[in-house]
């Protein structure tokens, strides 16, 4: 059977279509007219909002024609701070690029010579200070930073006085050489600020708290800066907001050598006041002093005789020239100051002893000596003394690398093999250091002729505030 639907027709249907709506545009006078309304009424909104930037506890939105209590805005913009952490791990694989993975929500700024930094507060923290809750030592994420208005601090929050220096390093503030660059901005600052001490230091390594410096490293911040506690944060559980602070986090960063070595000036003479190093006897002597500054275990020489009774040679030969032999390990900080202000020529095996060359006088000479392995595996680290002497002004001469030892044990390893490598003994090469010797002590000898015993345009007014070279 077949089924069908038959669908019916309405006898005298129609079809009604409407008419077209025609729209008529403004004239060209009526559409411009509108546009200068509307661009108006956005300037007008945009010039609100900046004015409430401007003064945000005490502003009034006249286009409302009422007022927000100061208390109910206030509140809001406690409630409104917002806590980042410290160390920013969507930047771990460049930690050091850019702004780093430290504060990495805050631009730096930036002043010729100068290291880029951050200062609180300022206009480009929109006069807002800053606030941390850090006690963590051990994990970078878990410290958190944030920025408010003193009069909408955080719930809870103590409020810090004076000065506060952040110093974050990648490195740390333990090692000679790590910790001298790390504070070495932070000395550039005071210089030009009027050479005021700090309140206090806040450290950090990667975002994680750390508690102190290096002895010899605190020393030279106190020599050159002036005393100042490093905060702990023990009894603030709280978050701790600073009345004024100063963070660096690149290290020497985008400062030119010749502020460097002004820094380093100023390091220097310091630390010869602070000890009391009596320059003036020290270039009264003729003498060329060659100091041979040795180590004990790692990186020490296989036959510290023998290496000791080639230079003693040499230096008997040149003539007005005396050897100096001390070790590293059993010297306060101003035996160092005054061992390295006596010398002439320096001559020791890389390691952190050799930061102390800052306190040479400029254009003394740095002869230095490596284990086997370090040229191959050792990476750009292994020239950072070469970089300070040239910072400092002093001459480097050069460097004997140990071709003598056994290999590697698994040479696939390079990282493996450079800790094989790292502290190992170094050799020696009588013929070669013997006319090494000899050539450098000549070049001391024509630059005394040529510049008199005065080796240096170091002079005590670097010691005082503001001194440029």
């Amino acid at each position: 059977m077949n089924t069908s639907i038959t669908i019916p027709h309405e006898k005298h249907s129609k079809i009604h279509v409407p008419a077209p709506k025609i729209f008529s545009f403004p004239n060209n006078s009526s559409l411009k007219h509108s546009l200068f309304l509307v661009t108006l009424f956005i300037f007008l909104l945009l010039f609100i909002q900046f004015k409430a930037l401007q003064s945000p506890l005490h502003f009034s939105w006249p286009l409302l024609g009422s007022q927000l209590p100061d208390q109910d805005l206030t509140a809001i913009l406690r409630d409104s701070v917002t806590f980042l952490p410290l160390k920013d791990l969507r930047f771990s694989k460049e930690p050091e690029s850019g702004h780093t993975w430290f504060m990495s929500s805050v631009n730096d700024t930036f002043e010729p010579n100068e290291s880029e930094y951050l200062y609180f507060p300022s206009n480009s923290s929109k006069g807002r200070l800053l606030c941390l809750s850090a006690h963590d030592p051990h994990e970078g994420a878990k410290n958190l930073y944030a920025l408010a208005w003193r009069e909408a601090l955080p719930h809870g929050a103590t409020l810090l006085p004076g000065l506060t220096y952040v110093s974050d390093t990648y490195y740390d503030h333990s090692n000679l050489w790590h910790g001298l660059n790390a504070i070495a901005p932070f000395i550039a600052w005071n210089m030009r600020k009027g050479c005021v001490a700090p309140a206090r230091w806040v450290l950090f390594h990667w975002g994680e708290l750390r508690t102190e410096m290096g002895k010899w490293v605190n020393t030279i911040a106190e020599v050159a800066i002036g005393k100042a506690e490093v905060e702990t944060f023990r009894g603030i559980e709280v978050p701790a907001c600073f009345e004024e602070a100063l963070v660096f986090r690149h290290n020497h960063g985008a400062m030119s050598k010749a502020r460097v070595r002004e820094v380093y000036d100023r390091i220097r003479c310091k630390a010869r006041e602070f000890c009391k190093v009596e320059m003036d006897k020290i270039r009264d002597n003729k003498d060329i002093q060659m100091t041979l500054f040795l180590r004990t275990g790692a990186r020490s020489f296989k036959n510290e005789s023998v290496v000791v009774s080639v230079f003693e040679e040499e230096c008997r030969k040149a003539g007005n020239c005396r050897v100096k032999v001390k070790k590293t390990d059993n010297l306060s900080f101003c035996d160092q100051v005054r061992l390295m202000s006596e010398t002439d020529i320096l001559v020791t095996p890389h390691g952190a002893q050799m930061t102390n060359i800052l306190f040479m006088e400029r254009n003394s000479s740095v002869m230095e000596f490596y284990p086997k392995g370090w040229e191959d595996l050792a990476g750009v680290g292994q020239y950072v003394y070469k970089w300070l002497s040239d910072w400092a002004g002093m001459r480097h001469q050069g460097v004997w690398r140990d071709p003598e030892g056994p290999p590697c044990p698994d040479p696939s390893d390079k990282l493996q093999c450079f800790f094989d490598f790292k502290d190992r003994q170094i050799g020696h090469d009588a013929a070669y250091f013997s006319k090494w010797a000899s050539k450098v002590l000549q070049d001391m000898k024509e630059h005394r002729q040529a510049n008199g015993n005065d080796l240096s345009v170091t002079r005590t007014n670097f010691c005082q505030c503001g001194t440029n070279v």
